[in-house]
């Protein structure tokens, strides 16, 4: 099944450490390119989130981002760091000693002093850990939107290759009408010329002519490689790359058929050829 690049999951988790949000957005980009963004008591796991990334998913632009709010408790408590103030009281009361007056310390003062309060730490090995799983519950949210998003794609892809074997059918059949009006052309110019119709050299001029705007090929190469398109959609594997470059040799035989076209009827179908393979054009940058 083929899969969309551009999708967006959201998946979050509260526990005792407190609440992970993971959010994560993709589109369509040519390799796989991440920009990921961490609280600063994990940015540690960057290089196991692209790790695991590489090995889910193929190509894409992704911004992951990770929010984290520890619980309010005990997490949450200040404590004193008691030795510390009784080391700041003891310095005091010797300072006052050596100025000969009485230490009379400021609690406001010793609340500031750095390190006097302490600051709880999570369990940062615990919360990593708990992170990783949320983010691989994310990476399964974001490939389930791209496969649905990408069955729609590849439905949208198959009328289209529908509609274009429709216009290949009408051209094939105007193909003799138009071999006949160029040899009832032809046969009315000569007798306004007043020529000697020679029968021989009229199916002659009406054989270089009918070479030189020959579209078979064209048509063949056409069908072929639809039908190699609506084959590599069924693929279970990354198709995008192979998909564009089918593409690509549509939009060549297109042209070619374009500029071949002599009779107004198949210069409309060569037309809506190119304007269909245009818009599969732009389907196909979002597959993977």
């Amino acid at each position: 099944m083929i899969k969309s690049m551009t999708a967006f999951a959201s998946v979050s988790a509260t526990g005792e450490l407190g609440e992970l949000t993971w959010e994560v957005r993709a589109v369509n980009h040519r390799f796989l390119e991440a920009f990921i963004r961490l609280p600063e008591e994990l940015r540690g796991l960057d290089p196991q989130i692209r790790s695991r990334l590489a090995t889910r998913l193929q190509r894409g632009k992704l911004d992951c981002t990770l929010r984290y709010t520890p619980t309010v408790g005990v997490y949450n408590v200040l404590r004193l760091n008691q030795p510390l103030v009784y080391q700041l009281l003891m310095v005091g009361q010797e300072l006052g000693a050596l100025m000969g007056r009485a230490y009379e310390p400021a609690v406001h003062d010793l609340l500031r002093w750095p390190g006097v309060i302490l600051e709880p730490e999570p369990d940062i090995d615990r919360l990593a850990g708990e992170s990783l799983a949320l983010f691989e519950r994310a990476l399964d949210v974001l490939i389930e939107t791209r496969m649905r998003e990408g069955e729609r794609l590849a439905r949208t892809l198959r009328d289209r290759c529908e509609r274009l074997l429709d216009c290949i059918a009408r051209v094939r059949a105007r193909l003799p009408e138009v071999l006949e009006g160029t040899r009832r052309r032809l046969s009315e110019r000569l007798a306004e010329l007043r020529a000697e119709l020679d029968p021989a050299r009229l199916e002659q001029e009406i054989a270089l002519i009918a070479m030189r705007f020959d579209v078979d090929e064209e048509l063949d190469r056409l069908e072929a490689h639809l039908a190699e398109v609506v084959e590599v959609l069924g693929r279970d594997e990354p198709v995008g790359r192979r998909l564009d470059f089918l593409l690509q040799e549509l939009n060549r035989e297109a042209n070619t058929l374009a500029s071949k076209a002599v009779d107004v009827a198949v210069t409309r179908e060569a037309v809506e050829i190119k304007v269909l393979i245009e818009q599969m054009r732009e389907q196909i940058a979002n597959i993977e």
